[in-house]
């Protein structure tokens, strides 16, 4: 049984946060900000965990049985963001939605429904597994289905490039999955098959933001229409995720190259942490607009 009644009440959804490094963190500093969530608990698997001591020294109940806690919780929680790795994803799948818990999925596992938010965001309401795809994905997918809406495009290449202080160990363990599933969603937002995605891991000193550059091959490129569109595209990615900029636009040539920048919002995680910023405020976006939908439905919330 769930408990829709009670939190809908108070304007808000039930959410609970599954990982404790550093997106993990991030994310609970979000969603303590939301007017739309309610954070019930952080769950990990480590109590001795740097980032579950922070989070219980801020009084936010914590666990350290992982999924089990959030099982086992009085009531089962509406939104569950999944901040593990992708293997582990479809195990939470699996004991959460029987529950009634949509899963807001940060892992790369390509489980659910990706979700974009300037793209596809009517999907929401509609999934219960909700796949934020990744970093790379979320910088790139929004400038890349823009072009792609208005030019042939016959290949697209995307290097993405963050430093290794923003790259925890279960990122680290889902690198291979990372690749395959920003290709996975570049492939099905744009519609071009030929896809190529690389990810540099930087070691540089101060460590530098988070980069993405991307090149595209078309025979109708030009360069005002493709400035118009990448402009068009980062303004609206700016509205949840503030420090993403265009670096570079050009077309020469039949080939088409954009550098976007992301710098983080600074909570807690670092300015150039801008790879673990854009993903997470997606997520939030996507829970506060399901939530939104969820209250609406329920006659909550309504001004």
């Amino acid at each position: 049984m769930t408990h829709n009644g009670s939190r809908a009440a108070a304007g808000r959804l039930s959410a609970a946060v599954l990982g404790t490094g550093l997106i993990g963190i991030d994310l609970m500093a979000k969603i303590m900000r939301s007017d739309r969530l309610d954070l019930g608990m952080v769950a990990g698997r480590d109590a001795s965990a740097p980032g579950l001591r922070r989070t219980a020294a801020l009084g936010v109940p914590v666990s350290d049985r992982g999924v089990e806690a959030l099982v086992d919780a009085e009531r089962p929680f509406d939104v569950v963001f999944d901040a593990t790795s992708a293997a582990a994803h479809a195990q939470h799948v699996a004991k959460l939605l029987p529950l009634g818990t949509t899963l807001v999925d940060l892992t790369p596992s390509r489980n659910g429904r990706m979700i974009i938010p300037t793209v596809n965001r009517a999907d929401i309401a509609a999934h219960r597994d909700l796949s934020m795809v990744s970093c790379g994905g979320q910088a790139s997918v929004p400038v890349l289905h823009a072009i792609t809406r208005a030019h042939r495009i016959d290949y697209i290449e995307v290097v993405t490039t963050c430093a290794t202080r923003s790259i925890g160990r279960g990122t680290r363990m889902n690198l291979d999955e990372y690749v395959e599933t920003t290709q996975e969603a570049i492939r099905a937002f744009t519609g071009v098959r030929n896809v190529k995605v690389m990810l540099n891991i930087s070691p540089a000193r101060p460590p530098a933001p988070f980069r993405v550059a991307m090149s595209l091959l078309g025979p109708d490129l030009t360069t005002e229409s493709v400035s118009a569109l990448v402009a068009e595209a980062a303004d609206e990615v700016r509205s949840y995720a503030g420090g993403f900029r265009v670096n570079a636009c050009s077309v020469n040539d039949g080939k088409a190259f954009v550098s976007v920048e992301v710098t983080s919002s600074g909570d807690r995680i670092p300015r150039y942490a801008g790879n673990l910023d854009i993903i997470n405020s997606a997520a939030i976006l996507v829970a506060e607009n399901y939530a939104a939908e969820r209250l609406s439905t329920a006659g909550v919330g309504e001004s």
